[in-house]
């Protein structure tokens, strides 16, 4: 979710191809490679090329060690209690140039859900796991990529050099995840984040926001008004009834309607699209594994879905559809 609104990610379904995914090697957007990355087959896709986290955006994310002269003496510093975080941490800015670092003490405006206050959190000791699962879901993602554009060109989509922001939410259980300026801030008291797959599918979601952004804010631009005349059909207080035919993914908020439906949560057309892309990875993902998606496509179903299916396909997955048309 856009920082203005409280991410709510959870999954309900996981796939089978992406829970068996064995690690990739990925070249890295920023740092350079590692021994071996020069020999990865030419046919993987490649993001476009990616701003480099500098030191002094490493040193903002692992802060308290400024005679550090690079971001590897950074990590050896901050995770010098936890060897196994440290060694998952090095490993995941060498293979893709991601930092997870922590994030701000800050006090946010989580819309419908109230006032929050998020503390740094580094992910070592008994916050390792949710670090784990972090590195999990990237080697997956890029999996995803690598297989779903082989031997293609990539999309403009960029899923490499990301900051992960570690945060704890104090008395309270979200915001789970938001994004922003190329930033994941990962709450490791998220309700959301309890298995691999909810990490996976949460990540998935929230890079979508980054690249919405980095696309001038296409959700906004492109699918507000078929957005709106969904709400407007289903009237002033809808129903998830009416509301499931247009949802994209079964995301829900406890107590409420689909994820993607919810109001109070900034420009709610941003979380529907965002889910939007989740749809899209788990629907590609399934006709990757086998051939066919488990249930309806999304796009099989009224115009509005249609209209935003193609749309996103075409803007950021370089127009790449494996699913069969309706």
């Amino acid at each position: 979710m856009r920082p203005v609104s409280v991410v709510v990610s959870v999954v309900v379904s996981v796939l089978a191809w992406l829970a068996a995914a064995a690690p990739v090697p990925a070249a890295p957007a920023t740092p350079p490679p590692p021994a071996g990355a020069a020999a990865r087959a030419t046919a993987a896709a490649t993001p476009p090329p990616a701003p480099t986290i500098d030191l002094a955006h490493a040193r903002a994310l692992l802060p308290g060690f400024d005679d550090c002269k690079d971001v590897a003496c950074l990590i050896e510093r901050a995770y010098q209690p936890d060897a196994r975080a440290r060694r998952l941490a090095l490993a995941l800015w060498n293979d893709s140039g991601d930092l997870a670092g922590v994030g701000p003490d800050e006090l946010m405006d989580g819309g419908y859900r109230g006032q929050i206050h998020l503390v740094p959190q580094l992910p070592i000791g008994g916050h390792r796991q949710h670090l784990v699962w972090v590195a999990e879901a990237m080697r997956s993602i890029d999996r995803f990529f690598h297989d779903a554009f082989a031997e293609r060109d990539p999309p403009r989509y960029r899923w490499r050099g990301l900051a992960f922001r570690f945060v704890r939410s104090v008395k309270k259980r979200t915001p789970s995840a938001y994004a922003t300026s190329w930033a994941i801030e990962y709450n490791v008291a998220g309700s959301l984040l309890t298995s691999a797959a909810g990490v996976r599918e949460t990540l998935f979601h929230e890079l979508f926001h980054l690249n919405d952004e980095d696309h001038r804010d296409w959700s906004g631009r492109q699918l507000q008004s078929d957005y709106d005349r969904i709400l407007a059909r289903c009237g002033k207080a809808p129903t998830v009834t009416c509301l499931a035919p247009y949802a994209p993914n079964n995301t829900m908020v406890r107590g409420g309607t689909f994820y993607a439906f919810q109001q109070n949560n900034g420009n709610a057309v941003h979380e529907y699209a965002a889910e939007l892309a989740v749809r899209y990875f788990k629907e590609q993902g399934e006709m990757l594994a086998a051939g066919k998606v488990s249930r309806r496509a999304f796009k099989c179903g009224p115009p509005e879905n249609a209209r935003a299916w193609q749309g996103l396909v075409d803007e950021f997955f370089a127009a790449r559809d494996l699913v069969p048309a309706c």
